[in-house]
């Protein structure tokens, strides 16, 4: 079995997100886990529209040209880790967007967080943690929560992320869970499918 491939995802789009700061750092960690790939993956290069289509992806295929291309991008990966900026005590509405303008190419596939804000974003992790469970992900308990004061050291350039060890360890953790989780569903998948083929056969 090839290794797991696994997309960091920016979940924000705002010209003064924060969320390059955590992908960065986060990224940096992931490549030293050999055991599996990691890609980010950028909202910005899949400019979708709010969902305006017929019905879910799930039910009749996306007329929207950027909405197929992110289906198709979605459908490479293993697993998925997102930022979450906390707006108002929720994700960003570009985040719950993009979720919804895929279905099946999030299915039996697990799911990471940082979060990042009031509470170290832990309720906008929270919505989407169901958002995944939803979308037939299994979101995993491991994440990386940057609390406000580390988030205001950080945005004031006193401090570098990689300066917090508690951050370290939550990414290193992050990263271990959720290669564990997408090795053990992409095998589950394969033999789904092989099973799939025998049946047709």
């Amino acid at each position: 079995m090839s290794k797991p491939k696994i997309a960091i995802v920016v979940g924000s789009t705002r010209a003064a997100r924060f969320a390059d700061v955590p992908v960065e750092w986060f990224a940096k960690i992931a490549k030293t886990h050999t055991d599996a790939e990691f890609e980010v993956v950028d909202l910005r290069d899949f400019p979708l529209p709010f969902f305006d289509e017929v019905a879910s992806s799930a039910w009749a295929p996306s007329q929207n040209a950027v909405a197929q291309r992110w289906q198709k991008k979605v459908a490479e990966f293993d697993g998925f880790i997102f930022t979450a900026a906390e707006y108002n005590h929720g994700p960003t509405a570009v985040l719950k967007n993009a979720l919804d303008y895929a279905a099946k190419e999030w299915n039996k596939k697990p799911a990471g967080f940082i979060g990042y804000g009031g509470v170290g974003g832990a309720r906008a992790v929270e919505q989407l943690r169901m958002h995944a469970v939803e979308l037939q992900m299994a979101p995993t308990k491991a994440a990386v929560h940057i609390v406000w004061a580390d988030f205001l050291a950080v945005r004031q350039g006193e401090k570098q992320l990689s300066d917090f060890e508690h951050l370290n360890q939550s990414a290193n953790g992050l990263i271990e869970e959720i290669t564990w989780w997408a090795r053990a569903l992409k095998l589950a998948r394969e033999a789904d499918l092989i099973a799939e083929e025998a049946k047709a056969a």
